[in-house]
């Protein structure tokens, strides 16, 4: 392998609450500087030249291909007799949009990205369906990029609308019940993120400059302003999220038919606060006084917490995903990491167990609540995802047809323990194997988490999964603080200033592997994306000697200016701000771009980024990668996979997404000697 090009260094000095901190790749987040754009150039050409070599890259983009490239189904609606869903054929570049009539007729397509962008780098996604079915909202996404332009389509003429919504974050689109027009919350980014927050009625076939503001949420670029409805449209609800320090909501409900002006429900509420809105009455999912969620139903009139009704209490199991569909709710649960759903009158009575395919991930998709069909989701590590259609006047459900995967769940096997972490806290961790393997211990492995905003990993297959587990890799998920699998109070453990606590957990969860025989030394890999990213760089800079390769997808990695790019700001309350003393030095002691040591013996490592990611700027790996090249004294590859069409949304083309995985298998069955 040759040398890495050379950073050059151009050390900044700056002062923060008393203490030096050295930058000496600040130039690097001048994105589209001659020189960035030149050292890109030249870290692509670096990393072309290490995949080049490799042998084995035909025989795992075969395999990968197979787990790829069957149909795929996503997002299914049901409206008055219409399905809407996003459906990509066997070996397409992208999901399409389509319709049937009925749920065994035959796919008519509305909407192909492919035939307006054949490199299949346009996705297309399903915002709103009008309550006759006959008008479509929809994203048009490009490159991964975080932010989409809206569409209209007449679905009976298959006629595209002009009235559309210019490239920005759209945060909720609402049809009224008459054909006339439509509620809409829209960010533009025409010109940065700092734009005006509203919501705005459009009549149909005006110019948007003619577009009447019904809610002024002010200009606050930390906020996120979410619009909701009821299903007629008559009462509107507008979800202020403030997320500058502290997160908090206020929530405002709209009478539109009535004309009186919106009214605060709750403000500045902290934690969860979900409403739902129906056409006579108004419920929220909570963790207000139970770190569990539960589902309450509030009095507009009377909205004080202490006022609310408690539809379904808290329990020990942490309420997901809710769902109102005519006079039911349905709720998900997770439970010791597997998922439950169970379906509930309006008044909290308890009606049955819907039954699931799998022991493992259970969500139920977005649903008008005037429909009579529910669409549920399940994956588990040994069940590809499937889509039940679950039908509530006959209380019969049934799969949603799909292709099968090549794949045989009874060739793998799972197992779920705990570890002790750094202060004792007992923490899950799943095993997943090929069967029979048990024996085989210890084998190389990929070890993997998220430990942060509170989100629950619970088991889900991947194809990444599944071909390392066919090579005789064992894939272990650390069930870090910082989620919520067991309540808030595992959220707030790992959160902001003690984001350490995470990065503890999943270094005691490679030290167990290791000491239990599971792995060994020179075997053992991690990796992860986004806030993942930043969970397995800091490990890899705190002990760079548990691991022998590292894949870091999009993160936040130089966490003393992070909040300074593009929507970041928003992550203040769940990361702190250095800009605060207090925050200052948590951020410090783990940031990894500060954390380097020249000559240090660091794993091999695949940076993985690229200019459309708005979420966790590029910035960070760019940095990093001059960073970690220059100081590693193992001769391991620092490589940056880069691209300037790669961003944080995952909408990347069939081909694309095949030879990104691909490049990363061989990379890890180089690394830690494995043959594909």
């Amino acid at each position: 392998m040759m040398r890495p090009p050379a950073s050059s260094v151009d050390i900044l000095t700056e002062v923060l609450h008393g203490v030096t901190i050295a930058d000496p790749y600040r130039w690097l987040e001048e994105q589209h500087s001659p020189q960035t754009r030149n050292w890109l150039k030249q870290q692509t050409a670096y990393t072309k030249t290490y995949f080049a070599a490799l042998t084995n890259r035909d025989a795992i983009r075969e395999r990968v291909q197979q787990l790829l490239a069957p149909e795929t189904i996503l997002d299914p609606w049901k409206v008055g007799g219409r399905y809407f869903y996003l459906r990509r054929p066997p070996h397409a570049q992208q999901p399409a949009i389509v319709m049937r009539e009925r749920c065994s007729g035959s796919d008519i397509v509305l909407v192909d990205p492919t035939k307006r962008d054949p490199t299949g780098r346009t996705a297309v996604g399903i915002l709103s369906i009008s309550r006759d079915g006959r008008l479509l909202a929809y994203s048009v996404r490009r490159s991964g990029s975080d932010g989409c332009t809206v569409e209209l389509l007449d679905v009976d003429h298959r006629l595209l609308l002009e009235d559309s919504l210019p490239h920005g974050f759209c945060r909720g689109l609402v049809f009224r019940s008459d054909p006339e027009g439509f509620y809409y919350s829209h960010e533009p980014i025409d010109s940065g993120f700092l734009h005006h927050r509203a919501v705005f009625w459009h009549a149909l076939g005006t110019e948007r400059a003619q577009d009447t503001e019904v809610f002024d949420g002010g200009d606050d670029p930390s906020v996120r302003l979410a619009l909701l409805a009821s299903p007629l449209a008559k009462r509107l609800g507008y979800c202020k999220f403030l997320t500058a320090d502290t997160s908090r909501i206020d929530f405002f409900l709209h009478n539109i038919a009535s004309g009186t002006p919106p009214h605060p429900i709750v403000q500045q509420i902290q934690g969860v606060f979900s409403p739902i809105l129906l056409e006579d009455s108004l419920f929220a999912i909570t963790d207000w006084q139970a770190p569990n969620c539960r589902v309450v139903q509030i009095d507009a009139n009377s909205p004080e917490p202490r006022n609310w009704r408690e539809v379904i209490p808290e329990s020990d199991a942490r309420i997901g995903t809710v769902a109102i569909v005519g006079n039911r709710i349905l709720v998900t649960t997770v439970k010791d990491l597997v998922s439950r759903l169970e379906m509930f009158d309006l008044s909290g009575s308890r009606l049955r167990d819907i039954p699931l395919p799998c022991q493992g991930t259970a969500s139920v998709f977005p649903s008008r609540s005037d429909t009579d069909t529910v669409f549920i989701h399940c994956t588990s590590f040994t069940h590809p995802p499937s889509i039940l259609c679950h039908d509530l006047r006959t209380q019969r459900q049934k799969p949603w047809p799909q292709e099968s995967m090549k794949f045989d769940p009874s060739s793998i096997e799972m197992a779920q323990i705990y570890y002790p972490a750094k202060d004792g806290t007992p923490i899950p961790l799943s095993l997943v194997f090929a069967k029979g393997q048990r024996a085989a211990f210890p084998l190389p492995t990929f070890l993997t988490g998220y430990g942060g905003f509170g989100k629950s990993v619970t088991p889900r297959f991947t194809a990444y999964a599944a071909w390392l587990v066919e090579r005789g890799c064992l894939f272990a998920v650390a069930n870090l603080r910082g989620g919520t699998e067991f309540g808030t109070a595992w959220h707030v453990a790992a959160k902001r200033q003690n984001r350490q606590v995470a990065i503890d957990d999943f270094l005691a969860a490679a030290e167990w592997l290791l000491s239990q025989g599971y792995s060994q030394q020179g075997r053992l890999a991690i990796g992860g994306g986004s806030n993942a990213g930043l969970l397995v760089a800091a490990a890899l800079t705190q002990r760079p000697d548990l691991f022998r390769a590292v894949i870091c997808l999009g993160p936040l990695l130089d966490m003393l200016r992070y909040h300074l790019f593009d929507c970041a700001i928003r992550w203040n309350d769940e990361y702190g701000s250095a800009e605060l003393e207090s925050d200052f030095r948590a951020l410090l002691r783990y940031s990894p771009y500060h954390a380097v040591q020249n000559a240090a013996p660091y794993p091999a490592v695949l940076f993985i980024s690229g200019d459309a990611d708005t979420r966790c700027n590029p910035m960070h790996v760019r940095k990093m990668t001059a960073r970690l090249q220059a100081a590693t004294s193992s001769g391991n590859p620092i490589l940056l996979e880069y691209s300037p069409v790669w961003g944080h949304t995952p909408v990347q083309p069939l081909t694309t997404r095949v030879e990104m995985l691909t490049n990363r298998l061989a990379f890890l069955c180089h690394e830690l000697g494995l043959n594909p």
